[in-house]
């Protein structure tokens, strides 16, 4: 699956962040380059991608081995309500229907 999420969050800052919540869910940084992650364990593996995009925006781009809604999806997604938080504190979700 591909998912992916812009931001105004430095790089820097997302790789962090990656870091400390895949490391969570108990996968293990197999690769590490300065905008590139790769991450394997149980749950499947991840190639996470950071670059600049359009002056100020950061676009982050996930790459997952699973099919359809994985655990793995999901986890990328509130990795990305993660960021988003980090960009602004008070994000509160709210359903859109």
């Amino acid at each position: 699956m591909r998912l992916y999420h812009r931001t105004s969050v430095h790089p820097e800052q997302v790789l962090a962040l990656a870091d400390t919540t895949f490391e969570a869910l108990g996968l293990e940084r197999m690769e590490s380059a300065p905008r590139r992650r790769t991450y394997r364990g149980s749950l499947g593996a991840l190639l996470l991608t950071v670059r600049m995009e359009g002056g100020h925006y950061t676009l982050i781009e996930a790459h997952t081995d699973q099919i359809g809604e994985s655990r793995l999806d999901k986890a990328v997604k509130r990795f990305f309500v993660a960021v988003h938080r980090v960009d602004d504190p008070t994000h509160r979700l709210e359903a859109a229907y």
